[in-house]
C-alpha cells in the first residue's frame, strides 16, 4: 500500500502502527491511543465544553477508529483521519443533544419529560459485523486489566452503548455512583494504557 510521499516522520510511524494494529498487534493500538488521546480530548472539549462528555466522546472516537481501521487509506496522515472521526462524533453528539432538548411533535412521557429522538445507524451486513467484532475484540483487550466492576461499566457504556441511566437501572446503582465509578474506570484504563505502552515489544 503506497503512502503519501509528503508524510512527516511521525505520519510514517503512525502508518506502521496502523499496519501492525490491523494484524492484531495490541501494543500498536495502545501506542496510537497514548499518542493522540490528550490532543483528541482537548479538541473535543473545545467543541462540547463539558469534561465528562469530552471523555466519553474521546473513548468513543478511538473505539470507532479502531473498528474502521481497515478503511483508513494513507492518502492523509492517520492523525488527520482520527481528528476527522473525532470531529464527526462531536457534530453527531451536538446534533443529538439539540434534538433531545427540542419538543418533537409533542412527544412526552407520562412524567411530562421529552422523549429522546432515536437515531438509528445503518444496519451492518454479516461481513461488516464480522470485521467489527474482530477489531472490537482488539480494543476490548485493553480493558482486561481493569477490576471486574470497572470492566463491566466500560463494557456497558462503550460497547453496549447504554446511557448512564440505563446502566444505573441495569446494575441497580444510584446514578451518581455510576458516574463516579465510570470516571474512576476511565482513569484506571488510562493508567493501564500508559503502562502497557511502556512495556517492551
Amino acid at each position: 500500500m503506497e503512502i503519501n510521499s509528503n508524510f512527516t516522520e511521525n505520519a510514517k510511524n503512525d502508518f506502521q502502527l496502523v499496519l501492525r494494529a490491523r494484524q492484531g498487534d495490541q501494543k500498536a493500538y495502545a501506542d496510537l491511543m497514548v499518542r493522540y488521546k490528550d490532543s483528541i480530548y482537548f479538541m473535543i472539549l473545545k467543541m462540547v465544553n463539558n469534561k465528562e462528555d469530552a471523555m466519553d466522546i474521546m473513548v468513543e472516537t478511538f473505539a470507532k477508529a479502531f473498528e474502521k481501521l481497515d478503511k483508513y487509506q494513507p492518502d492523509y496522515a492517520f492523525s488527520t483521519w482520527l481528528f476527522r472521526v473525532a470531529t464527526n462524533n462531536c457534530i453527531d453528539f451536538i446534533r443529538k443533544k439539540k434534538l433531545n432538548t427540542m419538543s418533537i411533535h409533542g412527544m412526552m412521557d407520562d412524567d411530562g419529560d421529552e422523549l429522546p429522538l432515536q437515531i438509528k445507524s445503518d444496519t451492518l451486513n454479516p461481513e461488516e459485523t464480522s470485521i467489527k467484532k474482530q477489531q472490537t475484540k482488539e480494543l476490548r483487550s485493553l480493558i482486561e486489566g481493569l477490576p471486574l466492576r470497572y470492566r463491566n461499566l466500560i463494557t456497558l457504556r462503550y460497547f453496549d452503548e447504554l446511557s448512564y441511566e440505563e446502566i444505573a437501572q441495569h446494575l441497580d446503582l444510584p446514578l451518581g455512583t455510576v458516574k463516579a465509578q465510570l470516571f474512576r474506570a476511565r482513569y484506571l484504563l488510562g493508567n493501564i494504557i500508559n503502562r502497557y505502552n511502556r512495556d517492551d515489544i
